[in-house]
């Protein structure tokens, strides 16, 4: 009886220990308590209003709702900024009359993540995705709503797995 009690009690006192802090999204923050995110400016040849603004606010969400991490203004344990590089369209495939039958809006953005407790973390890296809508579209309204949502959707999960998840 003793034994069975001596290896519930060692399961017990092992199960509880971990090896860092990792939330339930597999990010590892270590001993990290807070985060910044600089405003992403907008520097592609193209300029689309409120891109900018969109992107940092999305990028600070994901944070937020995925660790236990303070967002702060200045001063954070890890610090994400950087610039939206690249926002262009072009058509991907083509009609038999030589039009374009569907196009790719795609946004890149050029991201420096520093780690101020583990500065090997850092890194600065580049960033794309794309979404692809009927060339008969607009892109603008609800078309350009959904495609910059779903991408920065995408954009902003590879951030966080680049940088909390050593990815």
């Amino acid at each position: 009886m003793k034994q069975s009690s001596f290896l519930l009690s060692f399961v017990l006192m092992f199960s509880t220990q971990s090896c860092g802090i990792y939330s339930f999204t597999g990010a590892d923050t270590g001993a990290a308590e807070s985060f910044q995110v600089n405003f992403f400016q907008n520097q592609a040849d193209l300029v689309e209003p409120g891109i900018d603004r969109t992107f940092t606010l999305q990028l600070q969400d994901l944070i937020q709702n995925q660790t236990s991490l303070s967002l702060a203004n200045e001063n954070a344990d890890l610090i994400f900024e950087g610039e939206i590089i690249d926002f262009y369209v072009a058509p991907i495939t083509a009609t038999a009359d030589n039009t374009a039958a569907q196009n790719r809006l795609t946004i890149a953005v050029n991201v420096r993540y520093y780690n101020t407790l583990e500065p090997e973390k850092d890194f600065e890296r580049r960033f794309s995705f794309y979404y692809d809508y009927p060339a008969n579209a607009q892109l603008v309204g609800d078309v350009l709503e959904t495609a910059v949502n779903e991408i920065y959707t995408r954009l902003t999960q590879d951030i966080f797995n680049a940088a909390l998840t050593d990815w």
